[in-house]
C-alpha cells in the first residue's frame, strides 16, 4: 500500500513542479447587430402583451396614422414641444381629435382620464434583454401621458436599442446627465391578485405599442 501511494505522490509532484500552460485569452465578444436586438427585443416585449412595428424612421407618421386608425382611436393626447407631437400636428391622423398637455392636469383631469384615448410619447432608448424601453418624463412629455390613456403609443429609435440596462446608461451617459424621473416600462401595465393570477391593464394603459423607427 505505501509503494502505491509513493508512486501517486511523486507522480503529484511531478505534475505539480510543471508551469501551468497560459490560458488564451478570451477573444473580442461580437457586438449584436442592431436585427439582433431588434429580434430579442419585440420577442421579450411581445411575451409580456406588448405590440412591435418596425416602421421605416422616414415615414414613420404613416404607420403612426395606421396603429391609430386599428386601435380605433378618436383622441389623441400629445405633446406639441416635442418632436412626435410637432410631426403630428403637421400631419394629424384623420377623424382624430389632438389633445394637447399645456396646462396643469387639474384644469382637466375628466377629459384626461375620461375622454383620452390614446397619447404617444418619445423614448430615449430599448434594453433588449428584457423588452423594456426607456422614458424621460418632462415638462414637455409628463408622466401622466404614459400612465392614464389606455393605449400608450411609443416612437423608438432604433439605433438606440442596446443589449443591457447596463450598457444604455453607459452609453448615453446617464451617469452625467441623468434626469429627476426615469422609467423603464415593460409591456402593458399589469398586476396580480393573492393567487398570483397576473392581469394585465388594470392600473394603466391597457394597450402598448412600441413603433421602432429603423
Amino acid at each position: 500500500m505505501s509503494d502505491a501511494r509513493d508512486q501517486i505522490l511523486q507522480r503529484l509532484g511531478r505534475t505539480s513542479s510543471r508551469s501551468p500552460k497560459p490560458i488564451p485569452a478570451p477573444s473580442a465578444c461580437e457586438q449584436p447587430s442592431q436585427a439582433s436586438l431588434i429580434e430579442q427585443f419585440s420577442a421579450m416585449m411581445e411575451a409580456v402583451h406588448g405590440e412591435v412595428r418596425v416602421v421605416d424612421k422616414d415615414d414613420w407618421p404613416n404607420a403612426f396614422n395606421s396603429v391609430v386608425k386599428e386601435h380605433q382611436v378618436k383622441s389623441l393626447l400629445i405633446g406639441p414641444a416635442t418632436w412626435p407631437g410637432n410631426r403630428i400636428q403637421k400631419s394629424p391622423p384623420p377623424n382624430v381629435d389632438l389633445l394637447t398637455y399645456e396646462s396643469a392636469v387639474e384644469n382637466w383631469k375628466a377629459d384626461l382620464f375620461h375622454e383620452t384615448d390614446a397619447a404617444v410619447t418619445s423614448a430615449v432608448g430599448g434594453v433588449a434583454e428584457t423588452g423594456s424601453v426607456a422614458l424621460w418624463p418632462s415638462i414637455e412629455e409628463p408622466r401622466l401621458m404614459s400612465l392614464v390613456p389606455p393605449l400608450h403609443i411609443v416612437l423608438l429609435d432604433a439605433d438606440q436599442i442596446f443589449a443591457t440596462f447596463s450598457e444604455l446608461i453607459d452609453q448615453q451617459q446617464w451617469a452625467s446627465n441623468m434626469p429627476t424621473n426615469a422609467l423603464l416600462i415593460s409591456g402593458p401595465s399589469k398586476s396580480a391578485d393573492i393567487e398570483q393570477v397576473l392581469a394585465y391593464g388594470v392600473h394603466g394603459p391597457k394597450s402598448l405599442v412600441i413603433m421602432i423607427l429603423q
